[in-house]
């Protein structure tokens, strides 16, 4: 099997592509005090938050909430 120069060339512009994808990502240092802001944050509203634990306890309560897999149904 004789592999063409285009497709040669091809696979190691692939090649280079992937290995400097993730070369940009992360958060750069002048950037973290935007994100450490405390609307930033997942929870950053305590009653959303308290009201979301309680639909999800409510809802899996009986295979016992977060600490435990499968649902209420008996499916698993």
């Amino acid at each position: 099997m004789k592999i063409t120069r285009g497709v040669a060339i091809a696979a190691l512009l692939g090649i280079a592509a992937c290995l400097t994808g993730c070369g940009t990502l992360g958060v750069k240092p002048w950037q973290r005090d935007l994100m450490a802001r405390e609307d930033m944050r997942l929870d950053a509203n305590g009653m959303d938050q308290a009201l979301d634990e309680h639909l999800y306890f409510s809802k899996e309560a009986s295979s016992g909430g977060r600490s435990f897999a499968g649902g209420g149904c008996g499916c698993n």
